[in-house]
């Protein structure tokens, strides 16, 4: 094969078999394929797309560029979740003991925060102790254990798609649906999951703003999973205002643990409900998802889930006794309200101006080496639909350092105050599994 006659023939959009493809990403994960031809290659890709078989064949070469996680030893289906990313997410810190609790392995790995979007590692680690670089051996262990270990992801997984991902941010080819799902599915597949639940959000503070792209992405990735041989269902869900009603680190374990105890956010459970009870049905422990969402309702009213946490936090050296006492968490040393100027109801909520906002607070990072504050953050006294007086606050601003003035004007403007409510549905579409997961 030359690298030439393949980028020639995706530029005329000729389909690229399997063969192809993974030999134009281990040329490229050892070198002998330069960026240059990498880069014309996907924006080819960018311009004529893939078919879902060019996808599925993308996203196996890039989970087979490095070594794949073995789950085998863990009894039981294993599934993962996937969230594409949004402001407030901390629906991971929820999910991992709830479903542990209802018998299902969750054995994840995740990642640290880039950007406006956080990361679930970030979160963990402001937990006193907590451990999230495991040997993987200790993981493993833990999930057999305990039922449940969530880990940062290792370097060497799925070294292709970290290679193409950095080629594609510096020549404009992010925005390619299939190279996203095949980047999302890769990490997956390599890390060992035998079903995936994907939590695709769409809005203002999400990486895919528009729903249209959203949906075709959530479409792609369950039928890219069923060719790559893994079943998978997705929820469509809104992200045009935060989830929850905190962003940063430490905030948001704390409104973790409050859901856990049943004092959480509506939308928070909701979604965590929602996701948890398609993870129960592809893992065979539920007939449908509606008889999942039961089986997790009552975990959560029980305390069994909270008790999870408990195991959990202490497996991965975290003190769990910031479940009794939230202070014992990072604090902060800066507190700055913000009031409304007008009253009326919240009629819109820009989600990623809040988390720029709490980015600049010190809650994110610019580049993967930056230091973080785990104090930093924003807690929302309104969301949208709700109704605010003048002199009312809006929000709370925090962390270790100083907040100045612009940082509040700019989460102030990010409240569009009105006259009539107007929330969207935080589920707007459910995809289903792609075939019957006890078949």
């Amino acid at each position: 094969m030359r690298a030439y006659d393949i980028l020639l023939r995706k530029r005329q959009g000729n389909e690229l078999s399997p063969e192809e493809i993974k030999w134009l990403v281990d040329g490229y994960t050892k070198g002998a394929i330069p960026d240059y031809q990498m880069a014309a290659w996907a924006m080819a890709v960018f311009f004529q797309g893939m078919s879902p078989a060019e996808t599925a064949a993308l996203t196996m070469a890039m989970a087979d560029s490095g070594p794949r996680l073995d789950l085998s030893a863990i009894p039981g289906i294993k599934v993962d979740k996937h969230s594409t990313g949004g402001v407030g997410d901390k629906t991971t810190l929820v999910l991992a003991p709830l479903v542990a609790a209802a018998g299902v392995p969750v054995a994840k790995l995740s990642g640290r925060g880039l950007g406006h979007t956080g990361g679930t590692i970030d979160k963990l680690e402001s937990i006193p102790g907590f451990r999230a670089e495991l040997p993987t051996a200790q993981f493993l262990r833990i999930v057999r254990e305990i039922g449940v270990a969530v880990a940062s992801a290792t370097e060497s997984l799925a070294p292709a798609d970290k290679k193409l991902y950095a080629l594609r941010d510096a020549t404009a080819t992010v925005e390619s649906i299939p190279l996203i799902a095949a980047s999302i599915l890769s990490k997956k597949i390599a890390g060992g999951a035998d079903a995936i639940v994907f939590d695709v959000k769409c809005g203002l503070g999400a990486f895919m703003v528009d729903e249209g792209e959203g949906r075709t992405l959530a479409r792609l990735l369950v039928e890219s999973c069923r060719k790559a041989g893994r079943h998978a269902c997705a929820l469509l869900t809104s992200m045009d205002q935060p989830l929850g009603r905190t962003i940063g680190n430490a905030l948001e374990v704390q409104e973790a643990i409050a859901t856990l105890k049943g004092q959480g956010p509506k939308d928070l459970r909701e979604l965590c409900l929602a996701l948890g009870s398609e993870m129960l049905y592809l893992a065979g422990k539920a007939a449908t998802p509606e008889e999942g969402q039961g089986i997790l309702a009552r975990l959560l009213d029980s305390g069994a889930a909270l008790a999870k946490m408990v195991q959990w936090f202490k497996a991965q050296g975290g003190d769990p006794q910031v479940i009794d006492d939230p202070e014992l968490l990072p604090q902060p040393t800066t507190v700055v309200q913000v009031k409304a100027s007008q009253p009326g109801y919240v009629t819109a909520l820009n989600a990623r101006e809040l988390a720029l906002v709490v980015m600049a607070l010190g809650a994110g990072r610019a580049t993967k080496d930056d230091p973080i504050d785990p104090t930093a953050g924003i807690v929302l006294a309104k969301k949208t639909g709700d109704y605010v007086e003048t002199g009312e606050v809006l929000a709370t601003l925090q962390n270790r350092g100083t907040i100045d003035q612009d940082k509040v004007h700019r989460v102030e403007r990010s409240f569009q105050i009105g006259d009539r409510p107007g929330p969207k549905p935080l589920i707007l579409e459910r995809i289903p599994a792609n075939s019957n997961p006890s078949a």
